[in-house]
């Protein structure tokens, strides 16, 4: 093999490496305390349809908003930030969630809440840090 092709193959493997490292790495990076998205029921009004909200894009909430139909805590999983600031730009978070729900639906927000439905029940959900009430 020449050595022009060798050094050009090389150098596409290491950029392939490092856009899979990309995709891979942030959902290892951890730090601090995780958050978490809580639902706890709230009084009837305004609020989004959980069965509106796909579980695939909404994770975190509906997570938490299965978790108190279950009558466990009503919690999801947990959420951890990253150092510097480098995972919030690759992976997603409750943090994006929220703000999707407030830009589509600006009456089901408040108090940095947002307010959702399911099988007549309304709950409040909120991002908790671990630790934090």
């Amino acid at each position: 093999m020449r050595r022009i092709t060798r050094n050009v193959v090389i150098a596409i493997l290491l950029v392939v490496a490092g856009l899979l490292a990309l995709g891979a790495l942030p959902s290892y990076l951890r730090s601090g305390a995780p958050y978490h998205v809580v639902a706890e029921p709230a009084d009837p009004g305004q609020a989004v349809n959980v069965t509106s909200l796909s579980a695939r894009r909404y994770p975190y909430v509906t997570g938490a908003v299965a978790a108190a139909e279950s009558g466990a805590a009503g919690r999801s999983d947990p959420y951890w930030k990253g150092p510097f600031g480098l995972k919030e730009s690759f992976t997603h978070s409750p943090f994006d969630e929220f703000s999707a729900i407030r830009q589509q639906h600006p009456d089901a927000a408040a108090d940095g809440a947002v307010f959702v439905a399911s099988n007549g029940t309304r709950y409040r959900a909120e991002i908790v840090r671990e630790g934090e009430t």
